[in-house]
């Protein structure tokens, strides 16, 4: 889908660029919304359902990007101020839809 010029112009260039439903998006929504948690590879496979041939190169690209840590068996989110407004911009409304259910139109009304 392509953008506005005003938009790319405006978009810094350490800009995320991870497209939706990826098997990047689910690792990070997954981690998201878990940001105190450290998981295994075979428990992201299981939370993500990313296939188990897949799931080292999405770490591993995440991680060079300096969006996930690793330590031993374990990876966790890294500390970067791109994934707060990467959770609020892509996930902020899916997150909170899940973890506080989703707002009927009508109260709003």
């Amino acid at each position: 889908m392509p953008i506005g010029i005003d938009e790319f112009e405006k978009a810094p260039e350490d800009a995320l660029e991870i497209g939706e439903k990826t098997n990047a998006d689910k690792v990070l929504s997954f981690l998201l919304k878990n940001p105190k948690k450290a998981f295994t590879r075979k428990e992201l496979i299981e939370a993500t359902e990313i296939k188990s041939g897949s799931i080292g190169v999405t770490l591993s690209r995440l991680r060079k990007k300096g969006l996930i840590r690793h330590k031993g068996n374990y990876w966790a989110l890294a500390r970067d101020e791109r994934l707060a407004s990467y959770a609020s911009e892509v996930n902020g409304t899916k997150i909170a839809n899940e973890e506080l259910g989703e707002e009927k139109k009508n109260d709003w009304i």
